[in-house]
């Protein structure tokens, strides 16, 4: 996998350069495609972890201009440790290496806190070119049904790390409700929440005391057909505890934005969703409960299942892929299996 990586990766560096082979794998489809190139199976969340693995062993800064950092479990702490060896190597400044520090810190607290749909992040991983654009690819894992959600981003299409950032989020499931702060229609409820903060902690536990009564009843008493199951929406409850010493930094520092909110170190998913809660039933301002998850680990089926085939992005990803393999420097066997491998994609997905 990291030869056939290697030779592809030559190639398309070579015709396409550094920055659009950052937009290629920040491209579901074209990561999706690459990873069955190499020769993992295309309905696996594993694709990620190893497809990532490979092209770290694969890329050399030497030779093409970008590095992977991060990866799977410790791998992804890290990241920062990396990130500065890079920049070593690439000469960066220390504005660059902040920046994208910052960027590394940000993409996995947004999709660990923003976003709450039951995937907490186990693979953090960036790509990083010599001129300093980046892109992350991570991926999260539900521990209940064992389902998985990748994350792209990429820094030229990155306005704001709190407002639609992601350039794809991939996943086989869709929830019925899920946290998503960085929605559009989330804006008044990020405000509210970059107020209650400014405000001495003391108001947001009265505010929480007055939303969670000792007296009130639980929902399961009017759900007849579920009277002996508990009846949660995770996503929905109020959390038990916030950290109280990230919200009495947060009063002390003052954020300006919720970016500049969510950034503060101990600001994780309990205290988001808390004042989330509150902005929507104590003043009326709520988030968005639609899950963003926008495609499918797979391409899609002619039949429109799981979605429908998005023919184009399909057509650029083979076709990039096809070229880069007919001229790669790889044995005639590898070679041979790897076209193998993507027109049997293409035939099953594009009839």
């Amino acid at each position: 996998m990291v030869k056939l990586a290697e030779g592809i990766i030559a190639i398309i560096v070579e015709e396409y350069g550094e920055k659009e082979f950052l937009n290629r794998i920040s491209d579901p489809y074209w990561f999706q495609a690459f990873g069955c190139v190499l020769g993992f199976d295309w309905h696996s969340s594993g694709l990620t972890t190893v497809t990532i693995a490979a092209l770290k062993e694969a890329l050399k800064p030497e030779n093409h201009r970008l590095v992977v950092c991060g990866g799977k479990g410790k791998a992804s702490k890290k990241t920062l440790e990396e990130i500065e060896k890079a920049s070593k190597y690439f000469d960066f400044s220390n504005n660059i290496i902040s920046k994208l520090e910052y960027a590394s810190r940000m993409t996995a607290k947004v999709d660990n806190a923003a976003i709450q749909a039951g995937y907490p992040i186990y693979h953090h991983s960036m790509v990083i070119s010599e001129s300093g654009d980046w892109t992350v690819i991570q991926q999260g894992m539900n521990i209940e049904d064992k389902t998985a959600r990748r994350y792209h981003w990429i820094s030229n299409s990155v306005e704001s790390f709190v407002v639609e950032p992601h350039k794809a989020i991939v996943g086989d499931v869709k929830r019925p409700v899920a946290l998503n702060m960085t929605a559009k229609e989330s804006e008044e409820c990020r405000q509210v929440s970059v107020d209650l903060v400014k405000e001495k902690p003391e108001k947001i536990v009265r505010l929480l005391k007055n939303i969670r009564p000792v007296y009130q009843k639980s929902l399961i008493e009017w759900i007849n057909e579920r009277k002996n199951e508990p009846y949660v929406i995770k996503t929905l409850i109020m959390p038990r505890t916030l950290n109280w010493n990230a919200l009495r930094k947060a009063y002390e520092i003052q954020p300006k934005n919720y970016e500049e909110l969510l950034s503060i170190r101990g600001i994780g998913p309990a205290t988001v969703r808390g004042l989330a809660l509150i902005s929507e039933l104590v003043y009326g301002e709520p988030p968005s409960w639609k899950d963003p998850v926008k495609y499918s680990f797979a391409f899609g089926g002619k039949d429109g299942v799981p979605y429908p085939v998005n023919r184009k992005a399909m057509d650029e990803a083979i076709t990039i892929l096809m070229n880069a393999l007919e001229e790669a420097k790889i044995k005639g066997k590898e070679k041979f299996n790897a076209i193998k491998r993507l027109r049997k994609l293409t035939s099953n997905w594009m009839g």
